[in-house]
Parts: C-alpha cells; structure tokens; sequence
C-alpha cells in the first residue's frame, strides 16, 4: 500500500492535505485506491487524520458512519493506520517525525 498526498486548493483554513490509500500489486485490492482521508492541523500545530465517512442524522443530531473500521473490539488499527498517514505527510513535506 502506497499513501498518496492530494494538495487542496482553496480549502478550510486548518485542512493541509488529502490522502489516498493505494493498493499495490500483489496486494489483494491492487490497482485501486480508496480515498476521503483528511489531514488537519489542530490549533496547538498537531496534524490528525480524519477518515472517509458519511453524515446521517434527523434534525439537528449528526453523527458519522466511517468506512473504515475495525472488525472487531478495540481502535488500535485504526491509530495505527492514522499515524502511518501523518508519518507519511510529515516525511513528503520535510517535517521530519
């Protein structure tokens, strides 16, 4: 798997990147990508990731169904794969990590 940086133009003042997850031959998905991961800078300068997901709610309430969740039990994977990302993004833009 390969992480690919999409530079935004004219986006939220925070947002620093988008990113695509893509799948390398050899691998079972090879030859696509999967795409809505969101790098932001929080106001004390840390970058965090956020994953593709889609809003749903009935009136004022909204909550978030993400595409991309562990299967079982816990959250780890998913802290994994977000500091894989913000790893990348800090070693393609020279910010060391």
């Amino acid at each position: 798997m390969k992480i690919e940086f999409v530079a935004v133009v004219k986006g939220p003042e925070r947002l620093v990147a988008e990113a695509e997850l893509h799948f390398e031959e050899g691998e079972p998905l090879a030859g696509l990508k999967l795409c809505g991961f969101s790098l932001w800078r929080g106001a004390d300068g840390v970058v965090y990731v956020t994953g593709p997901s889609r809003a749903f709610g009935v009136g004022t309430a909204r909550k978030f169904f993400d595409y991309v969740r562990v299967i079982e039990g816990g959250t780890q994977e998913m802290k994994v794969l977000k500091g894989r990302i913000v790893q990348a993004y800090k070693l393609s833009a020279g910010e060391g990590v």
